[in-house]
């Protein structure tokens, strides 16, 4: 008799998402992933086929849900300077807000890279560039309609940028005060006035 599926998926996939994001990949157990989801053992192996193959279903998920949602939004805006201030006004929000202080699921993976295949470190990966491409892309066509400072190199700022998005949703975990967090952020806004 064939297996069939007694549970809802994507309900499943995000209650995988969040029990990977509070402990991480390497420190998430099969047994975390059966308490946290209420999927038997069994029906996690037929309906996901392991642990790494749960997170990478997880990642897309996340990866599709949140990163490319919040950049598809502020890009729809039209606004390159201001889509790059509600971006970091959108993640200091975010991370003041976070009480269990997880971060960012694909920064947090991306400081796992090292535990993961050739195909999960490419997602994140691809994550991280699509960002910094995200930004290169407000910053040039910003300095063509004269709101951003010509005078930037695209490529050199958008990688600033990303890493100034890094320290925020690191050192928000819980490492620097909320005054620091906003002003890593204010930083990264005058860098292109």
């Amino acid at each position: 008799m064939p297996w069939e599926k007694s549970f809802n998926e994507e309900l499943a996939l995000e209650k995988a998402m969040h029990v990977f994001w509070k402990k991480g990949f390497k420190a998430t157990s099969i047994a975390d992933l059966i308490q946290g989801t209420g999927v038997n053992r069994s029906s996690l192996y037929n309906a996901f086929g392991g642990k790494q193959a749960l997170f990478e279903r997880v990642l897309v998920k996340y990866d599709r849900d949140r990163r490319r949602a919040r950049l598809t939004d502020l890009e729809a805006k039209n606004k390159p300077k201001q889509a790059i201030y509600d971006f970091f006004d959108a993640i200091v929000a975010d991370t003041l807000a976070d009480e269990e202080k997880k971060g960012c699921f694909l920064i947090n993976s991306a400081s796992e890279i090292s535990n993961h295949d050739d195909h999960v470190a490419g997602i994140i990966k691809n994550g991280l560039r699509e960002i910094e491409a995200f930004f290169r892309r407000c910053i040039e066509v910003g300095q063509v309609r004269g709101e951003v400072r010509t005078d930037l190199n695209p490529e050199v700022t958008a990688k600033s940028l990303l890493g100034k998005l890094v320290a925020i949703r690191v050192l928000g975990r819980g490492a620097l005060t909320d005054d620091a967090l906003l002003t890593i952020a204010h930083t990264a806004k005058q860098s292109i006035a």
